[in-house]
């Protein structure tokens, strides 16, 4: 009888666990995965023939948006919600221009601000001025029309990738005039006062070492950032760092290794509004999926490789 017994309650357990790591997400792929990269949302998110990269979660976990470059076609922002149980069908992104084209879109881990990258014309322009970053307002009647960044973004002819800490700090990739491509780094804009006064190259080991420097993803809280570089100690292409705050201090770069990065490119890194998940792109050229694998373990793993350093 006490077998019986134990054997229920450790039954209950498992499935409770189980139970606890079932999300919305979850509803679009057939496993959960592990701390092996799985593709996300096959044939949904992730299209053949397509490069699927960038996606960003709203807080509840009920709206997705993610970038979609088709075969001889322009970038495009896709977006699902979630409605009574089961996700749309990607379609165009509300705000979705017929002048230049929308990438990597990002909202803010508050829920109230959507930004993107776009090539579309300043509201006081004839034509495109440069990549820019845009964002929309979020009310109880949904998302507001979506205008430019001002001062001081909107004087870089390329600001990319652009996410946010709960504070409403800045973290995105550009150079100064005259920089090349491959010289382009991380930078910040602290929130001061409720403006953006100025846009700081950032230092500490964030930008010390490998070539196209791009893509930062920031913690909620600004404990860590994940971003993508080449280096020759790397694993092929681009891969996926991850440089910790402490103290104030941001560390070197640490590669998150053999599972998450391959020859191929690994870049624009996310993790769930939950934390429980890393999004990633990895594909060859023009073509690749979206993956995600669980972030804590990956995480704790690498936290303690620093701290046994």
């Amino acid at each position: 009888m006490k077998k019986i017994l134990a054997f229920i309650i450790f039954t209950f357990l498992i499935l409770s666990c189980q139970e606890s790591e079932k999300s919305n997400l979850t509803l679009l792929s057939d496993e959960i995965p592990t701390d092996i990269p799985l593709v996300f949302g096959e044939g949904i998110v992730s299209m053949d023939e397509a490069m699927d990269f960038a996606i960003t979660f709203s807080p509840e976990m009920d709206e997705m948006y993610f970038t979609r470059r088709k075969p001889e076609e322009d970038n495009k922002i896709y977006a699902m919600k979630l409605i009574d149980g089961e996700w749309s069908k990607p379609k165009s992104a509300f705000f979705t221009t017929t002048e230049g084209w929308d990438f990597e879109p990002h909202i803010s881990p508050k829920g109230d601000k959507l930004y993107f990258g776009s090539l579309r014309p300043l509201n006081d322009t004839i034509g495109s001025t440069g990549l820019h970053q845009w964002y929309s307002k979020k009310s109880v009647s949904g998302w507001s029309e979506p205008k430019p960044l001002e001062k001081p973004f909107v004087d870089r002819s390329v600001i990319m990738y652009l996410t946010s800490s709960e504070n409403g700090n800045l973290y995105f990739t550009t150079g100064e005039k005259g920089d090349r491509p491959e010289d382009w780094v991380i930078y910040n804009s602290v929130k001061e006062d409720g403006q953006y006064k100025s846009i700081n190259r950032m230092d500490g080991g964030i930008n010390t070492s490998g070539k196209l420097i791009a893509h930062s993803f920031i913690a909620p809280d600004e404990s860590y950032m994940i971003y993508d570089f080449e280096h020759d100690s790397g694993y092929g292409e681009s891969d996926l760092y991850i440089s910790f705050n402490k103290n104030g201090e941001w560390t070197k770069a640490y590669n998150l290794g053999p599972k998450i990065n391959t020859d191929k490119t690994e870049m624009t890194a996310s993790v769930s509004p939950d934390g429980k998940y890393l999004f990633f792109h990895r594909g060859v050229d023009d073509d690749g999926d979206i993956y995600w694998v669980d972030f804590r373990s990956i995480k704790e793993k690498m936290e303690k490789d620093i701290s046994g350093n």
